[in-house]
């Protein structure tokens, strides 16, 4: 076993491939914010149901207008938490079709079956959102581990909503799962994963998706806090480490996309932001008047290599 360099930056200077910078960003991440009906124990953001942090209406607009000035962005990703509990979600989405965005919603599929969200099902579908959607597993028992008692069979009649208003069969809508490991592991093989999950939902629920994403565990948050539980935090970090693989480096997510969190401050991705890593220069929307003149610096930490570990990861699944 090899042990860990001081920093990943130390890492990719090892490999001829220092610094990590901004290629051209097409991507806007808004976390808006971590108020979620869920307390998943994999979850990044440490979001759950007591949670309070949620972007206002202000800030909403302010991303809205520095987006409409921004020509190279043509992706508005929202996540959380559960992105369509802040009461800003919709507006968002509907001005971002005005402004002739791909729209992506985080999605963690049992929110379509809360009281009160009856209708988002038909709004996602008729503004032609691409709906990524959590499913750890195709199994209830491995689901309700990693996400809560019941999470399985509500997860499972969200997707068959999804698929009766033609999410995974109508050309125009997508819909994306996300698969990460249960524990301290890496994921395996996405595209022989992908024919499993499709195999056991279309034969035991009659479920059809797009594509299958898998996105390794990052050792930060709620994921860290268990690793500490059961001692192996540094087990899984080595791991990590051990499986860096250089190819990725090319396609990190961060080398195209700017993240924004709820209070309207700017980050390289969404793990930064959990970890308080800002941007260069500490900027906030309020300090830019397009997403085209951010910093091509991106900030880093040893958590990196979460996203260059053997296939790599990031929000639109492996990197090579």
């Amino acid at each position: 076993m090899t042990l860990q360099p001081v920093s990943f930056a130390s890492a990719l200077q090892q490999h001829g491939l220092a610094p990590l910078r901004r290629s051209q960003a097409h991507i806007v991440q808004v976390n808006v914010g971590k108020v979620c009906n869920q307390a998943c124990h994999h979850c990044h953001v440490d979001a759950g149901p007591k949670r309070t942090e949620s972007m206002t209406a202000a800030t909403a607009e302010r991303v809205l207008k520095v987006l409409g000035r921004s020509r190279a962005i043509d992706t508005l990703d929202i996540t959380g938490g559960a992105p369509e509990l802040n009461p800003n979600f919709r507006m968002l989405v509907r001005e971002g079709c005005r402004l002739g965005l791909r729209i992506i919603d985080r999605c963690n599929l049992t929110i379509l079956r809360e009281p009160g969200f009856d209708d988002l099902g038909a709004f996602l579908a008729h503004n032609k959102v691409e709906v990524t959607a959590s499913l750890p597993c195709y199994t209830r028992e491995n689901v309700d581990q990693q996400r809560g008692r019941g999470v399985f069979s509500k997860s499972i009649e969200a997707l068959q909503l999804l698929n009766r208003l033609g999410y995974g069969r109508d050309t125009e809508l997508v819909l994306n799962l996300v698969y990460n490991p249960l524990g301290a592991s890496l994921p395996p093989p996405q595209a022989t994963l992908q024919a499993d999950y499709k195999q056991h939902l279309r034969d035991d629920f009659g479920i059809e998706f797009n594509s299958l994403l898998t996105i390794t565990n990052m050792p930060i948050r709620r994921f860290s806090d268990q690793l500490i539980r059961i001692g192996k935090q540094a087990v899984y970090e080595q791991l990590l480490f051990d499986h860096f693989n250089r190819e990725t480096v090319d396609y990190l997510m961060c080398r195209s996309q700017i993240n924004i969190g709820w209070d309207g401050k700017l980050y390289d991705c969404d793990f930064n932001q959990m970890l308080d890593l800002p941007i260069a220069g500490a900027l906030t929307a309020w300090d830019i008047g397009s997403f085209d003149e951010v910093s091509e610096e991106i900030a880093t930490g040893q958590h990196c290599f979460g996203c260059t570990a053997g296939s790599g990861s990031s929000c639109g699944g492996t990197l090579t």
